[in-house]
């Protein structure tokens, strides 16, 4: 521990006391995230189509937003690796500002397009399935100011190293989620206009607790409302220069991701549904490496804020073998109880073996690939490298996962197990790549901070 997990100025307990808490919050989300989609389930397969379809739109949306905070995040933590609290003050005031502002604009894009985007991605989609999307899309929609200045106040605390705090605030938000779900949904039986309902009223708790701990309960980041009703436009320039390309990637990413939603539509329902509990139970695999790889932005940040680059590369070689021993040790824990997982969304018969081949398949690649791919780009933006990430994403979503996506899914015949192959191709064209990039010296050249 003492070796791998300590630098100059951070100490490996340090560490733990920002991972713990932001492990049991990874753990609490996708765990609110798999009991929703069994909850919906009980609605009926056009339900659970309907919801995971609009989620994809949803999660491309929701990236975007918590990239232009994670611009705060970085900044926040360079300051304060720096050891400049007038800053890090002025940088939450800004970010807390921003990214609501930022949400809003989004959210109007989406109600003002909602009918054309619709038809445009999940046309071929049943007249039920595609009646829930619509409405369960405008629900969703609505929710994104407040989620904006939620994600905008989490992710400055997490710059400071504050997870405690967050994670409060997380818990908050998610437990009222799944509360209002079971009322609206099991209890009232309102299916996704349930839903939809329920994540306006969690998220607009979350965002009114977590203005009301920066004004009033907060002592470290020193947050003036006043002062985030005036831009700095110095202050915002430095978070949109991380913001903005991280945004770019998560759009070019997930937008691929969303538009191989529509070669999944064109497989058919149940093929949706497969896709839906497939991917519910892949994410349950990932929470210890997202965890990693959160912790990676506020630790290399701070480091580059002090320009240790050694204790940088050190952390980020730590946390890439430790997200791929997180892996194993998470499938080996849920392999044995994967059949009962599945069963638990209530799934047709027919496709229980697909959806555990794929769960199987991707669990088997995401050790050496998957780590490689997502911790290091994450660390080197930390670091300032915002806009090689973003380029490495276009090329790989677009050129691989996108392209042999709809290639081995339709054409060739291998169903959605292709478009699963055709990600796992991609993280090993990327894990190549960051792998290349963290041996350089250009991801460390960048100056975000005087």
């Amino acid at each position: 521990m003492e070796k791998h997990l300590s630098g100059q100025n951070i100490h490996y307990q340090q560490i733990l006391s920002l991972a713990l808490p932001i492990l049991v919050e990874q753990t609490f989300i996708l765990g609110i995230n798999f009991f929703n989609t069994a909850l919906i389930s009980t609605a009926g397969v056009a339900a659970i189509s309907a919801v995971n379809m609009v989620d994809s739109l949803n999660i491309l949306m929701t990236t975007v937003i918590i990239a232009i905070a994670t611009g705060g995040t970085v900044l926040v933590a360079q300051y304060q690796g720096n050891r400049n609290p007038e800053m890090v003050s002025r940088s939450t005031e800004q970010a807390v500002s921003l990214v609501p502002t930022a949400s809003f604009a989004l959210g109007l894009l989406l109600i003002l397009f909602r009918d054309p985007l619709l038809s445009v991605l999940f046309g071929n989609a049943d007249a039920e399935v595609f009646h829930n999307a619509r409405l369960y899309l405008l629900g969703s929609v609505l929710s994104y100011p407040a989620y904006g200045l939620y994600q905008g106040a989490v992710c400055c605390l997490r710059g400071v190293g504050r997870t405690r705090p967050a994670l409060a605030l997380s818990l908050i938000t998610n437990v009222s989620y799944v509360l209002i779900n079971i009322l609206f949904i099991y209890i009232f039986d309102w299916g996704v206009v349930g839903m939809a309902i329920g994540v306006n009223i969690a998220r607009l708790l979350g965002a009114t607790c977590s203005l009301f701990f920066l004004i009033r309960l907060d002592d470290m980041l020193h947050f003036q409302w006043r002062g985030a009703l005036k831009p700095n436009l110095d202050i915002l320039k430095r978070i949109l220069y991380i913001g903005i390309p991280f945004a770019a990637e998560q759009i070019f990413f997930n937008g691929g991701k969303l538009l191989t939603q529509t070669f999944i539509v064109a497989l058919g329902t149940l093929a949706l549904t497969s896709n839906a509990i497939s991917w519910s139970i892949i994410l349950i695999l990932q929470i210890p490496s997202n965890t990693i790889s959160q912790v990676a932005v506020t630790i290399i940040g701070q480091c580059m804020g002090r320009r240790q680059i050694q204790d940088a590369r050190k952390f980020i070689r730590t946390f890439v073998v430790l997200s791929g021993f997180s892996f194993l040790l998470t499938f080996l824990l849920i392999l044995p109880v994967l059949k009962p997982l599945i069963g638990i969304f209530q799934p047709p018969e027919e496709i229980v073996s697909e959806v555990w081949n794929i769960v199987v398949v991707t669990a088997l690649a995401q050790p050496l690939l998957w780590s490689a791919s997502f911790i290091i780009p994450a660390a080197i933006r930390a670091a300032g490298d915002a806009k090689f990430s973003s380029m490495v994403s276009l090329f790989c979503m677009w050129g691989l996962r996108v392209g042999c996506g709809w290639l081995l899914a339709l054409p060739l015949g291998f169903g959605l197990m292709g478009i699963y192959l055709a990600m796992v191709l991609e993280w090993v064209i990327r894990a190549v790549i960051f792998l290349w990039r963290l041996k350089g010296n250009q991801w460390y050249s960048h100056h975000l901070i005087d």
